[in-house]
């Protein structure tokens, strides 16, 4: 029997029935452990930052949320049944070749997501062992890619232990924080601000939608047995009840401390704790950024293997070397990232990646509508590989479709201090881009393909008979 410390030998080929074990509620602390860390309560802080009350900013939260976190759990039911990693799955829309285009822009989210995450926990371990800031980067990064070379059964392992820690920390944290203050007074006149409201939502809803490329490779090793619904609700479950803690703790903080928390956020949750558990809680902030990290790195490695082999007709399978090799790429480029780009380079270079997420949102819609309304879950796993399969090199309306679905949110997309479109002042500077991004290129997918694929089936239905 398989154990966690096993080399996982499978990379972007379909994992065989055989080889598939657990059960769906591996998930949850999986994605609940990936949330509760200090990156989602810096997002909760924002949402009182933009000017939202408190108690306003809280159901922004909730509702973000548990509006975001729907699709991301949907790609979540798709690991089970085709049992191969997210972005190989996109073939089946956009060609072998076609689907390159959201794939170099999912690598830049990895990357961006797993340099900053770099800089965070190397701070937080440079503080536990004295060593330079720089160096502790580097090694946090090497970790992480070291958990990723492992593979799946260690990065569950380590979920769950995360999510243990999570618990135990943020519930302590949150009563400190709640005892401190009269959260009564702070919670108390609230007025909606309904344009702030809309801008909240659109961050935190943002949150889980930037989830959608990671999900399917953490699920693909269950049965395809598994129900897509039990997939689906321990996903949702645990990426909902982690982010929705953690963001509102940061919420709460700022609203308390304002500009003590604001860019002090590491040095403020520690502070909490008093002197006694600096190095516990450093640590705790170290270890609760790792799940995600590790899930950046090994999310981008197979990533990269996907657009690379797109090219080379055939290739499904990586070598044991050529899975270190592309790790170690990913690895060292993020490292190197987190180190250049300590001070404003890594700020500026996460809002580009906040900007990825008007290119990431249609892919998210094309690849839902094709795997739940036109092809119901039926593909050809082995033609994903081949150009010259049924899925082809290119898929011309899926392109189409994805590239409206970028135009019509340039309008009321806003990025701070890179581009606000015409539209955002009439919404008091609220993004709403997100929504746009996946209601029209879907449907444009959905009119443009369902005759094609429902030929597509007609023709094989009669082949069998």
């Amino acid at each position: 029997m398989a154990t966690s410390l096993e080399v996982e030998r499978r990379s972007i080929d379909p994992v065989p029935e055989d080889e598939r074990h657990g059960r769906p509620r591996i998930l949850f602390t999986l994605w609940f452990a990936a949330n509760m860390q200090i990156t989602s309560a810096v997002t909760g802080a924002l949402t009182v930052l933009v000017g939202l009350h408190p108690l306003w900013a809280l159901v922004a939260i909730a509702l973000g949320n548990a509006l975001g976190a729907v699709p991301m759990a949907l790609h979540a039911a798709q690991g089970p049944k085709l049992g191969i990693p997210q972005m190989i799955q996109s073939r089946a829309q956009f060609g072998v070749h076609g689907a390159v285009l959201p794939l170099l822009l999912v690598v830049l989210m990895y990357l961006g997501y797993f340099a900053s995450g770099n800089v965070l926990g190397g701070q937080a371990l440079a503080e536990i062992t004295g060593l330079p800031v720089d160096l502790s980067v580097l090694v946090y990064a090497g970790l992480s890619a070291l958990i990723a070379i492992v593979g799946y059964r260690l990065i569950h392992r380590f979920g769950w232990i995360a999510s243990l820690l999570s618990v135990v920390v943020f519930v302590y944290l949150t009563f400190r924080l709640l005892g401190s203050h009269d959260f009564a007074a702070v919670l108390a006149g609230a007025e909606l601000d309904f344009p702030a409201f809309l801008l909240a939502l659109s961050l935190t809803a943002s949150w889980q939608l930037t989830f959608g490329p990671y999900v399917a490779d953490t699920s693909r090793y269950l049965p395809s047995a598994t129900s897509i619904r039990a997939t689906f609700w321990w996903t949702y479950a645990g990426t909902v009840i982690g982010a929705v803690w953690a963001m509102s703790f940061g919420a709460l903080a700022y609203a308390v401390s304002g500009n003590a928390f604001k860019g002090r956020e590491v040095a403020y949750v520690v502070g909490l704790g008093g002197e006694a558990l600096v190095l516990p809680l450093l640590l705790a902030i170290a270890l609760g950024k790792f799940t995600v990290n590790v899930l950046n790195i090994y999310g981008g490695y197979m990533t990269v293997a996907t657009t690379l082999t797109a090219f080379n007709s055939g290739a499904r399978k990586l070598s044991p070397a050529t899975r270190i090799a592309y790790i170690a790429l990913v690895g060292v480029a993020g490292g190197a990232i987190a180190v250049l780009g300590r001070g404003d380079f890594l700020s500026n270079f996460v809002l580009f990646l906040h900007f990825l997420l008007y290119f990431l949102t249609p892919w998210s819609a094309i690849n839902l509508v094709d795997f739940y309304l036109l092809r119901k879950e039926k593909y050809a796993l082995d033609e994903i590989y081949d150009p010259d399969g049924r899925y082809g090199r290119w898929c011309v309306p899926a392109l189409v479709a994805y590239l409206l679905g970028i135009l019509v949110q340039i309008p009321f997309s806003h990025v701070e201090k890179v581009f606000t479109g015409f539209a955002v002042p009439w919404l008091g500077g609220a993004d709403i881009a997100w929504l746009l991004g996946l209601a029209v290129p879907g449907l444009i997918y959905w009119l443009a393909m369902r005759r094609r694929v429902h030929s597509t089936a007609t023709a094989e239905a009669a082949a069998r008979e």
